[in-house]
Formats: C-alpha cells, sequence, structure tokens
C-alpha cells in the first residue's frame, strides 16, 4: 500500500497494489502496519457498505461531531465515484478547502478523511459501492452536515446533481463568520 498525502492535512490517498495472475487478482484493503502514518492508534470500529443507484447522485457532506469525530477511510469496491473531503477544523491552515478524488475499482484506491471534516461523493456510475471503514460508531446525536452546493465551499461537482436525500438537502449553509468545528 502506497500513501500520499492529500493538500488537507491529515487526508490521504491510498493505493492499493493488487495482484494479478490467470486465476484473477488480490489486493490487500487494509493494512493497520501499513497505514500507521496516517491511522495512527487509532482502530476501526465500524465498517459500512453503501450502493448509490442513480448516476449524478451526491450524498453527504456528513461529520459527526466531538467526542463522536471519526475518521473515515473509504474504498470503491464498484462503479466509479467522485469522492470529497471538506476541511471543517477550527484554526485548519486549509478551513474551508476542499479535495476530491476519484474512487473505483479499477484505480485500487482509498481515501482518509480525517475527524473534523466532512465527506460527501458523486456517482459517476450507475450502481456504485462504497465499503466505509470508521473508528468511532456512528452517533445519531453528534450528526452534522454541511450543503453540498454551499457558496462557501464553491465545489465543482463533475456532474449535475440528480439524485439528493432529503437530510442532505436540509444540512444549513455555512453562517458568514464560521470559523470551523472545535475539537
Amino acid at each position: 500500500m502506497k500513501l500520499t498525502p492529500l493538500p488537507i492535512p491529515g487526508a490521504a490517498r491510498v493505493q492499493s497494489e493488487p495482484f494479478a495472475d490467470h486465476r484473477g487478482a488480490f489486493a490487500r484493503l487494509f493494512c493497520t502496519e501499513a497505514l500507521a502514518e496516517a491511522i495512527g492508534a487509532r482502530h476501526v470500529v465500524q465498517i459500512n457498505h453503501s450502493r448509490t443507484s442513480a448516476v449524478g447522485a451526491v450524498r453527504g457532506l456528513h461529520f459527526q461531531h466531538v467526542p463522536h469525530a471519526e475518521m473515515k477511510l473509504v474504498r470503491c469496491l464498484r462503479g466509479r465515484v467522485w469522492d470529497v473531503v471538506v476541511d471543517l477544523r477550527a484554526g485548519s491552515p486549509t478551513l474551508l478547502q476542499w479535495h476530491a478524488e476519484e474512487l473505483s475499482p479499477g484505480n485500487a484506491r482509498m481515501m482518509v478523511i480525517p475527524e473534523g471534516c466532512a465527506h460527501g461523493f458523486q456517482a459517476l456510475e450507475a450502481d456504485s459501492e462504497l465499503l466505509y471503514l470508521h473508528t468511532a460508531p456512528y452517533t445519531p446525536q453528534a450528526e452534522g452536515g454541511v450543503r453540498h452546493d454551499d457558496p462557501a465551499l464553491a465545489i465543482r461537482w463533475p456532474l449535475p446533481v440528480a439524485d439528493l436525500s432529503a437530510r442532505d438537502r436540509s444540512h444549513p449553509l455555512l453562517s458568514a463568520g464560521f470559523a470551523g468545528l472545535h475539537a
């Protein structure tokens, strides 16, 4: 596994190195030792799987408030997605900046989303499936979100947004004086 830091501190691209032969292929999807630089002493406590049917659908931008903040490791198992991390951390030099990576089984990439950052994605192919590894369990009362079209973020989604849940539509816009999430 090759780890490449991204412009947002703590965010990283993890490149798996699949082995293929006439029988098929094998790839390591997660290794605590190989990812020690990115995940430190954190432990994966929950694994989730999602399938997004419609091309252009956006899920997110989601995060959990402290003390339930979580690091996410996100990998695409089927289809293609445009995966986005947004820095919402107070005092961060990249506050309100975002970074996106295309994830697919073919490129064998995973994104590391640090605590205090929001995460979302847009499906570039129908029936795209993601695997999420979380360092904290989902806690409904700690849930937070930011609108995908917040002008303060100016995210350039690659496709027109074709589908959005009622919950994601109802996320608030960031206030003019938003100074970030506090740890």
